[in-house]
């Protein structure tokens, strides 16, 4: 979403390495949107079809007894095609944002700058479409953590791949010999960080279950790395400082009363 703020001066650069910097003052809206309507409007965005409609339209709802006063500006979304689930959304604004600039590169290499962020929208469905919401978020959960397995036949029957590598055996010595053996530190494995989307699904699942929880058991439920796992839990929770429940992170109320809603079914 964009914002055009007045025309500026042209630079045509062809040159490799040079970024086109004629829209760089220009006002972009930066929009965090589900991940089902981004994989929607990709999948429209690389069709060939070059008479496809608008992907939304967004209504701005004013007041006229306040028409100067921008925190009573209302900002919404109507989707269209049907395939994208609910069709109503609220777009929450922010203008206390990190200072950003777009960037865009084209099929010939070229890049340019398309403009600066000043806005930032949190695009969340409506209060009637929260049981729609939450059923197709809840079924894209469980399919994400269904795991499939892998049965591997080895061909070599006579079992070389099951022998102790050379230096792996254990040596016999007399008691004058034996050394005190170091203790091996055990290796950490490496997490893999799940989709954004995915794991904000299954968060709003765990939370399901109960509604505390302390970051190393989210780690352990998870199995996602603890810094990414911050990330989310900054944005979805509210960390208890102290109280009864000091030291874990519980939903934030938006967040809570559409949870509820969906764990009414």
């Amino acid at each position: 979403m964009e914002e055009d703020q007045g025309g500026s001066s042209s630079n045509n650069n062809g040159g490799g390495g040079v970024v086109d910097t004629a829209k760089a003052d220009r006002s972009v809206w930066l929009m965090k949107c589900p991940l089902l309507i981004s994989r929607s409007w990709n999948s429209r965005a690389t069709s060939s079809d070059s008479q496809q409609p608008p992907l939304a339209k967004v209504v701005i709802s004013v007041d006229p007894l306040r028409p100067d006063d921008l925190s009573a500006v209302q900002f919404s979304m109507e989707m269209n095609g049907a395939e994208v689930g609910p069709r109503s959304y609220s777009l929450n604004m922010f203008k206390d944002v990190v200072p950003m600039s777009i960037f865009s590169e084209s099929s010939q290499g070229k890049l340019a700058v398309e403009g600066k962020v000043d806005h930032k929208f949190d695009m969340k469905p409506h209060n009637e479409n929260f049981e729609e919401y939450g059923r197709m978020c809840r079924e894209r959960t469980h399919k994400s953590m269904v795991k499939n397995r892998q049965i591997q036949v080895i061909d070599n029957d006579r079992g070389l791949h099951m022998r102790p590598m050379p230096g792996l055996m254990g040596v016999s010595s007399s008691a004058k010999d034996k050394k005190k053996t170091i203790p091996i530190k055990p290796v950490e494995m490496k997490r893999t960080r799940r989709d954004r989307g995915e794991l904000e699904d299954i968060m709003f699942k765990l939370f399901e279950r109960k509604a505390n929880w302390a970051l190393k058991q989210l780690v352990q439920e998870t199995d996602q790395p603890a810094q990414f796992l911050k990330e989310i839990l900054n944005e979805l929770c509210i960390y208890n400082k102290r109280g009864t429940n000091q030291g874990t992170y519980e939903l934030k109320p938006e967040y809570k009363k559409a949870v509820d809603n969906t764990g009414a079914e």
